[in-house]
């Protein structure tokens, strides 16, 4: 009889490797569930963990298991009501007996959905899975605190711990032939000299005996230079270098105007919310400037940003002039990755739409790796939203704008502006 014996550390159905490999086989499946729960989620829990359902006819799980053949022995669990060759009747009902779950039909037959629970981390992992900031590069930063440790040869003294082997042993090998050399070349030479007179005149001693006490003296002279000297040891010699920096800033610019219905505002906030996770989740040196503009703009904290119930009418340019500032301050272009995110309904006052093209164009966007626009309505484009378009002709690979009509379209409009893009 033959066993299987599980002796994974894990311990039984808490395999971290076979979670993962489910996971990865499921996950078709699971980003679906993700997307759809983006859509419905409200703002205060769209970063917790989601439960996951999966048809069961999808459902394919590797077991363990004895293969046909062989002599096997099994033992059954008894009972009091059947014995081996009785036919047993199908159940009333269906075959899910008592364990319900399935809606009411006239089949008689059915299987459950496989639900299970996702944890946050993991909701986070497929929720921004292949996403990155736009032209993202490394600058080299004056007085940086960032150092990698990086090889730069070999060094004649070092850490006993660092010693190469192979360049010692070289080096060793190469003093004992420039020591010894010489030697080994005039012991060779009087090896053959004796070999020939021993030969050709056994009875000649003086000169045989002469011989024989040089290849001594030789070999002697050889065996006196060292296999390895403290001189012929090489260390492996490591140095620190700076390391280029890419730190990035991202300014995020709200409209907050009357024209913003608060069903228009929570689709906006959701969409800095997916914004701010993404960003506090995969980059370390990153930077968010909270920008609220209605008639003026004002730079706010992420309380502010998200929860001040401010309004008044709409002037956009004054936005993008106190990001120019901003940028001038504190943030120069030749230190930082500089990226925008606005979010509108696209209203605004009729004058104000080619001035905002124009510092966009003229100023703005010559220093900014991405600058993405979203404009938030069920209704047609408005001004705004044609002057961009002006811009986006003339920075295509940096500017890029998208329309979000409800909160579905809200991670699908996500995904399009900061879709991991490949490198030509």
């Amino acid at each position: 009889m033959s066993y299987v014996i599980d002796r994974r550390l894990n311990g039984k159905n808490k395999s971290t490797v076979n979670r993962q490999r489910f996971l990865r086989r499921y996950k078709a499946h699971i980003k679906k569930a993700v997307e759809e729960a983006v859509g419905r989620r409200s703002i205060t829990d769209i970063e917790h963990g989601e439960q996951i359902s999966i048809p069961a006819r999808d459902i394919d799980e590797p077991i363990f298991h004895h293969g046909p053949g062989g002599r096997q022995t099994r033992v059954f669990p008894g009972n009091r009501d059947f014995a081996a060759g009785d036919r047993i009747p199908r159940p009333e009902g269906g075959g899910g007996g008592a364990g319900g779950g399935s809606e009411a039909g006239n089949t008689g037959e059915g299987e459950d959905d496989f639900v299970f629970q996702i944890t946050q981390e993991e909701f986070l992992d497929f929720m921004f899975e292949d996403l990155a900031l736009p032209n993202l590069i490394k600058r080299h930063l004056t007085g940086t605190d960032n150092f990698r440790t990086v090889r730069a040869g070999f060094s004649q003294q070092g850490n006993p711990s660092r010693i190469n082997v192979v360049r010692s042993m070289r080096a060793a090998h190469a003093r004992r032939i420039a020591l010894s050399g010489a030697s080994r070349a005039r012991l060779r030479e009087a090896q053959r000299e004796l070999e020939m007179l021993r030969r050709e005149q056994p009875d000649n001693l003086i000169d045989i005996q002469a011989l024989e006490k040089e290849i001594e003296q030789l070999r002697a002279r050889i065996d006196r230079v060292p296999f390895l000297d403290t001189f012929d040891l090489r260390y492996n010699l490591l140095v620190k270098q700076p390391d280029p920096s890419s730190r990035a800033v991202m300014f995020c610019l709200m409209d907050v105007s009357g024209s913003m219905t608060q069903a228009t505002k929570d689709i906006a906030k959701r969409f800095y919310i997916l914004l701010y996770l993404f960003l506090q989740r995969n980059y370390e040196r990153i930077e968010v400037v909270f920008i609220r503009h209605h008639t003026s703009a004002k730079e706010v904290d992420e309380e502010e940003f998200f929860y001040s119930r401010e309004t008044g009418g709409t002037i956009v340019s004054s936005a993008l002039r106190l990001m120019q500032q901003i940028i001038t301050d504190r943030y120069s272009p030749n230190e930082w990755n500089i990226y925008c995110a606005q979010a509108s309904d696209g209203d605004n006052w009729n004058d104000d739409s080619p001035i905002c093209r124009e510092l966009l164009a003229r100023q703005l966007m010559p220093a900014m790796q991405y600058y993405c626009y979203v404009e938030i309505t069920p209704r047609e484009h408005q001004a705004l939203w044609y002057e961009y378009e002006k811009v986006a002709e003339l920075f295509p690979d940096s500017f890029a704008q998208q329309q979000i009509v409800d909160a579905g379209d809200i991670y699908p409009v996500f995904r399009k502006l900061f879709q991991k893009r490949m490198v030509t």
